[in-house]
């Protein structure tokens, strides 16, 4: 996240400096502008960290490279002060980052869970992370959030400003960690997590976005045919005044309209899309499709087992059976990655765990979103006081059955796009058939 330094003087006339992280300078301003007012310091400076292109030369050798700063004087100062000859500075204009690959953040995560489980410090596993690390973008992260560790911030906010980079729930997780006592299992887990989404979301591409382009591709190659090829026989057996069948005059009808009105039926088209994305773009769009998105027939039934099996994971992983359960399911629900179970979880259960001090499970119950396999489990880990263990049995239950009806809905898919396939060409071939069996009048008639 982006740093801004702010200075000013309060009322006593002293100077007061101080930095803040923000998304953006306007975000920064009202952060700074509630500080100022809460401490009455008149802010008479904003400046934005930004990273510098410097030139040095040491030892006669020329040496480039990058540095972050909220000044040019500060890095020229820097420089100096190591014993270099500062022979050029400038801004760097295309100064952003692009989002690592998840691959990396996930390599980054359980190269972590395991170097912890062999006992090495977490200090010396970033050290070795940032050598190794070959993505810019997260060598950099890795290397700020060794430098705010070191200086003793909290791991919590080094982590935080860093979520743009790793993503809000990886930031969250680890940064928690670092509190929990149960570091190496924290780390195993988050790893876990990315690398299960990250196989469901590939397998859930693989689904749906082949077929979606090999559907694309065939009502392309069917309006071609109607909309082109199939109207110039038509309309020629018109002129000899032979007497067009049902099924062919249908078709002619149907090609006809879609060429008068092509350009409205693209300005709908287009317009619907670029309507519905803004719609799902906002918070009450996404929450509806969460919400819709577990009654579609297979798919969703296979998305909310996921969800279900993210959040266990993460609970489990949290849970410590005493006061810190709310943080843990608060968390959980967060990270299944559902707007719709995140807003029943937040909102009914635990207010429910709160106010009514009512049982994790009836909690759970109550907020709808739970299968009845994933409450009975629940209910009888609560009876045994194994509930811990028993969020990991239904997140390695749910695991394995979506992964198993996953190949089946992808093969099922496949079989039903292949049946399409197969009547659009039937449907084309009797047209075709049709047409030729047409017979023109004789010139005598």
């Amino acid at each position: 996240m982006p740093e801004f330094r702010f200075e000013g003087t309060n009322v006593t006339g002293r100077v007061v400096r101080g930095v803040i992280s923000a998304e953006t300078m306007s975000d920064a301003r009202r952060k700074i502008s509630d500080l100022s007012n809460r401490h009455h310091v008149k802010v008479s400076k904003i400046l934005k960290r930004r990273t510098f292109i410097y030139k040095v030369r040491r030892d006669g050798m020329i040496t480039k490279g990058e540095q972050r700063a909220f000044t040019k004087d500060e890095v020229s100062t820097a420089l100096k002060n190591l014993g270099y000859e500062v022979q050029d500075i400038q801004l760097k204009v295309l100064d952003f980052k692009l989002k690592p690959p998840t691959s990396e953040v996930v390599t980054f995560v359980r190269v972590s869970a395991d170097m912890l489980r062999e006992k090495l410090s977490f200090g010396d596993v970033l050290q070795l992370l940032i050598e190794d690390t070959q993505n810019a973008t997260l060598r950099e992260a890795l290397k700020e959030i060794n430098v705010d560790l070191r200086q003793g911030k909290d791991s919590e906010e080094a982590f935080t400003k860093q979520e743009k980079v790793l993503g809000r729930f990886t930031s969250r997780m680890l940064g928690l960690a670092a509190k929990s006592g149960n570091m190496a299992d924290i780390y195993e887990s988050t790893a876990k997590f990315l690398e299960r989404n990250a196989d469901f979301k590939r397998n859930l591409r693989s689904a749906l976005i082949t077929p979606f382009f090999t559907i694309l591709a065939l009502l392309a190659a069917t309006l071609f045919y109607v909309m082109y090829i199939f109207p110039e026989t038509a309309v020629l057996f018109e002129r000899l005044g032979a007497t067009i069948p049902p099924m062919t005059a249908w078709v002619l009808s149907a090609s006809r309209w879609l060429t008068a009105n092509v350009w409205w039926i693209l300005t709908l088209f287009i317009g619907s899309m670029v309507l519905t994305g803004g719609f799902l773009s906002t918070v009450r769009g996404r929450f509806l499709r969460d919400k819709y998105v577990l009654k579609i027939p297979v798919l969703g039934s296979l998305i909310h087992k996921t969800a279900i099996e993210i959040f266990c994971r993460v609970f489990y992983a949290l849970y410590s059976g005493s006061g810190e359960n709310i943080d843990a399911i608060r968390l959980a629900s967060e990270a299944c990655g559902n707007s719709y179970m995140e807003h029943q979880i937040k909102t009914v259960s635990i207010p429910m765990m709160l106010s009514q001090g009512r049982g994790v499970v009836s909690a759970f119950e109550a907020s709808g979103v739970f299968t009845r396999t994933a409450l009975a489990r629940f209910h009888s880990g609560s009876e045994t006081g194994t509930i811990k263990n028993t969020a990991l049995q239904v997140a390695n239950y749910y695991e394995k059955e979506t992964v198993y009806r996953l190949k089946n809905t992808i093969e099922f898919i496949q079989l039903a796009i292949a049946m399409l396939i197969t009547i659009i060409i039937t449907a084309l071939t009797l047209i075709s058939a049709e047409t030729a069996i047409i017979t023109p009048k004789s010139p005598g008639m």
